[in-house]
């Protein structure tokens, strides 16, 4: 009924088959089959041909204001396609951990928002298993995490390669033996210590000092227990946290060693009080991807954003 409306529509304006015909680069004929055909459908006349100029009927009336409708929301639709495909508007919700959300994704949405200032970024919070199902029910877009995901559900991007480095308090005694594995905040920083000329440190050494530890479950702690049974003792365990970020603070206090993500330490003040080590072995490195649902329709914001992630 509505698929011809242009025709309809032109000769409503013009009050004229000829000048509507003429509008429409099409015959006059061939304009007039093709009113004919839609009156046809409808079953009654839209225009009153014994008047001149033309005058609607009242059903042409009513097409013509339905017509009028559907031409609006044909518009709107595709000034927000545009929109969209310009990104002048659209979204964006991304989950992470408190580490990558605290430490990662704010230069990332900095960064992004200077080119595209009109997209809202959503920042969600929460635990490898909390980011997952919402990231499968479609709450978010991506999750960024040191976590595999499951290869069958889930697309990935490799956004860095993390470290996890020994951080103790210089006021133990036991770095008076281990001064050629020390690194200095500038060597984290700017990451030169992961040069093959950087040696990792014999982890045994640090046997009988006390540990603070992440809480069992947590992917650092996971990795920090397998590190010290590889190096042939169980941590004398005496505070456990939640964060990261904690931990690092409760070492910086002299109570501790702990491990500690490089990330971390790159985007924190420098702890005078503390003496970071390099560790060997693959349980001291995991990357870090950006994750999305499998066969999830991809946004032009979101590969936007993947694009700038690869920068």
């Amino acid at each position: 009924m509505f698929t011809g409306k242009k025709y309809i529509y032109e000769v409503y304006k013009e009050k004229s088959f000829s000048k509507a015909a003429q509008n429409l680069y099409i015959s006059q004929p061939s304009l007039s089959a093709r009113v004919k055909k839609i009156e046809e459908q409808i079953g009654v006349p839209l225009f009153d041909r014994s008047t001149s100029p033309l005058k609607l009927t009242e059903i042409g009336e009513i097409y013509i204001e339905a017509a009028k409708e559907i031409f609006e929301i044909e518009q709107r639709v595709e000034n927000h396609i545009n929109n969209l495909t310009t990104l002048k508007t659209g979204h964006l919700s991304v989950g992470a951990s408190n580490l990558f959300a605290a430490y990662v994704m704010p230069q990332l949405i900095t960064q992004f928002q200077q080119r595209f200032p009109d997209i809202r970024i959503r920042i969600t919070e929460g635990n490898t298993t909390q980011l997952e199902s919402m990231l499968s029910n479609n709450y978010l877009d991506f999750v960024v995490d040191n976590y595999r995901y499951d290869n069958i559900m889930y697309n990935k991007e490799l956004y860095c390669t993390e470290n996890i480095l020994l951080a103790v308090p210089k006021h133990f005694s036991v770095h008076d033996r281990l001064t050629d594995y020390q690194l200095s905040y500038n060597d984290i920083k700017n990451k030169s210590y992961l040069n093959d000329s950087s040696p990792a440190v014999p982890l045994y050494k640090f046997s009988k000092l006390p540990f603070i530890m992440l809480a069992p479950g947590n992917d650092t702690r996971l990795r920090g227990d397998k590190l010290c049974r590889e190096a042939g003792f169980h941590p004398n365990i005496i505070l456990e946290f939640n964060q990261q970020s904690t931990s690092y603070m409760a070492a910086s206090t002299q109570l501790g060693a702990t491990f500690i993500s490089d990330i971390l330490v790159s985007q924190l003040p420098s702890f005078e009080n503390l003496v970071y080590y390099k560790l060997a072995g693959e349980s001291a490195k995991r990357e870090v991807y950006f994750y999305y649902k499998n066969h999830k329709y991809k946004t032009r914001v979101m590969e936007e954003f993947l694009s700038m992630m690869h920068k």
